[in-house]
């Protein structure tokens, strides 16, 4: 009809493109050469017990710088043992601590170049014979004197003063024989305790004091 305005005719819809698939990401390359685990640094391991035997002339100071070297090197002495050798002079320290492996190592080379030392040895780790000796004074009664006493005989331990109120006994062994029975008889109650500090002695011919004279 005249006067009508023809509408087009509307285009076909497109048909949808079909989503091209993710190539997934290639992983990364490995390094050609691993880098090598971090090294642990000196004084960062665990702390272990040492024995340390040191043969030195028997002079005035000597004692004082063993002591000095080993607070400045941070390390707290448990036990300090000192006596004659067979030679009048000529003494023998027995120094018990704990520390790294690697910090102790490097104080014992320290310790042999100190004036007066002779000859050092760690013997942590070797066969040796160990003792140490305490007294202890015991608060008894009638009442338990008996049950005290039984204790110290089953340690092979000796009572060596009796008194109305306590009983001094007289221990030898290692030093964790030595614990072992201070801590049944502080359950009765200590009065007073006293430890002479480990000493030990190589198993075997071999001799420490005798490497000295050569």
């Amino acid at each position: 009809m005249s006067g009508d305005t023809a509408t087009p005719a509307a285009a076909p819809a497109q048909a949808a493109t079909p989503a091209t698939p993710t190539t997934p990401a290639a992983p990364a390359a490995a390094p050609a050469h691993a880098a090598p685990p971090a090294r642990a640094l000196p004084g960062g391991g665990a702390q272990h017990r040492h024995v340390i035997v040191a043969i030195v002339n028997n002079r005035p100071g000597v004692l004082n710088r063993v002591s000095s070297l080993m607070r400045a090197r941070n390390f707290n002495i448990e036990s300090l043992a000192v006596s004659h050798t067979d030679a009048p002079d000529i003494s023998r320290m027995t120094i018990t601590l704990r520390g790294d492996d690697v910090l102790v190592e490097q104080a014992t080379k320290q310790l042999y170049r100190l004036i007066d030392v002779l000859k050092v040895q760690d013997l942590t780790a070797d066969p040796t014979v160990e003792q140490e000796l305490a007294l202890v004074k015991v608060r008894v009664a009638d009442a338990n004197r008996a049950e005290v006493i039984k204790i110290v005989e089953l340690y092979k331990a000796r009572v060596v003063d009796v008194s109305e109120g306590s009983v001094i006994v007289e221990v030898t062994g290692t030093e964790a024989e030595v614990d072992a029975l201070v801590a049944l008889l502080r359950g009765f109650g200590i009065k007073e305790l006293v430890r002479t500090g480990t000493v030990v002695m190589s198993r075997g011919s071999g001799s420490i004091e005798e490497a000295t004279k050569r």
